[in-house]
C-alpha cells in the first residue's frame, strides 16, 4: 500500500513539474509586436479612379509585407467609425515599422493616417516569427 502511494505522489510531483515547465515556455514565448492602427487621413478627396488605383497598392503592398514576414495582421473595420483598419507588424523596432509604413501607397497619399503602439503576446498562430509556410513548403 505504501508502494502505492509513493508511485501516486511520484506520478502528481511529475505532472505538477510538467504543468509548470508548460508554462514557463509559454511565458518564454511572449514577446513585443507593433499594432498599428489606421485612421482616416487629411486628404481623402481622390477621385474613385485614383482612390480605386491607391487602394489596389495599399492591398499589393500588404501582401508583400506579409510573405516577408513583417506584417503578421491587417484588415478593415466593418463600420464607418473613426477607425479604419490594423496592422501587427513583427518588426525590431518602432522605426523599422514607421519605415514600413511608408511604402504603403494609402499613407503615402494621404487617405490613411496610423498610430503605433507596442503590443505583446504568445509566438503562436499568426504570430509564429519569420516568414509564413506555404502548403507543400514544410
Amino acid at each position: 500500500m505504501k508502494k502505492i502511494i509513493a508511485v501516486i505522489i511520484i506520478c502528481l510531483l511529475s505532472s505538477i513539474s510538467a504543468f509548470s515547465q508548460q508554462e514557463k515556455k509559454l511565458e518564454n514565448q511572449i514577446r513585443q509586436y507593433w499594432f498599428v492602427m489606421l485612421t482616416a487621413g487629411d486628404n481623402r478627396s481622390q477621385d474613385s479612379v485614383a482612390a480605386a488605383k491607391i487602394q489596389e497598392g495599399h492591398m499589393a503592398n500588404i501582401n508583400k509585407l506579409y510573405n516577408e514576414g513583417k506584417l503578421k495582421v491587417a484588415g478593415p473595420f466593418g463600420d464607418e467609425g473613426k477607425w479604419i483598419g490594423l496592422f501587427i507588424f513583427d518588426c525590431d523596432t518602432k522605426e523599422e515599422v514607421e519605415k514600413l509604413l511608408k511604402t504603403d501607397p494609402a499613407i503615402a497619399a494621404g487617405r490613411l493616417n496610423y498610430e503605433i503602439h507596442p503590443w505583446w503576446t504568445a509566438a503562436t498562430g499568426s504570430f509564429t516569427p519569420g516568414k509564413p509556410v506555404k502548403p507543400g513548403n514544410k
